[in-house]
C-alpha cells in the first residue's frame, strides 16, 4: 500500500466509465460454449442399427448363434426353440457353459422390445456375455 504525501497538481482524474470489452470477451466464450454443446443435448437422432461398420472381428471356430425371426420365433443354430425352452436348450448346445458367447441375430422388422425379451431372457438363463449381429457396411464409402 503506498501514499501520496505530496498534495501536488498532478492529481489523476477519476475515470467513471466502465470497461466493458473483457465482459463482452466473457459472454462471447459462453456464447461459443452453449452453442456447441446446445445439439448435443438433444435426443432426436436418426439411427439406422442393423448396419455396422465396425471392424470386423474374428469368428471363433464354432459360433452360436440365437435367431430371433420376423414372426418373433427362436431357433439355436438351425433348430427352432420356444421361448420357454430357451434355457435349456442354449444348455444343451453349450454343454453347460455360460461363458461361451451367444451371437443374436434378429430381422429387421422385430421391435426393439422384442428383442430386449429375448436378451432379458438370456440374462435369465444365466448367458451374459451376447454379441449382437448386423450387417457389415461397406467402408469403401
Amino acid at each position: 500500500m503506498s501514499v501520496r504525501l505530496d498534495h501536488g497538481e498532478l492529481d489523476l482524474a477519476e475515470v467513471h466509465e466502465i470497461n466493458v470489452t473483457p465482459f463482452i470477451d466473457v459472454i462471447l466464450v459462453l456464447l461459443i460454449i452453449f452453442m456447441i454443446a446446445a445439439p448435443l443435448a438433444t435426443v432426436d437422432i436418426a439411427v439406422d442399427l442393423p448396419a455396422s461398420n465396425a471392424e470386423r472381428q474374428p469368428r471363433p471356430d464354432k459360433p452360436l448363434f440365437l435367431t430371433l425371426k420376423s414372426d418373433l420365433s427362436l431357433a439355436i443354430g438351425d433348430d427352432a426353440v420356444a421361448r420357454e425352452d430357451l434355457g435349456p436348450a442354449l444348455d444343451r448346445a453349450t454343454a453347460g457353459d455360460k461363458e461361451q458367447r451367444v451371437f443374436l441375430r434378429a430381422d429387421r422388422q422385430v421391435a426393439y422390445g422384442e428383442l430386449m425379451g429375448v436378451m432379458n431372457a438370456l440374462r435369465a438363463a444365466g448367458y451374459l456375455k451376447v454379441g449382437l449381429v448386423g450387417l457389415e457396411k461397406d467402408r469403401s464409402r
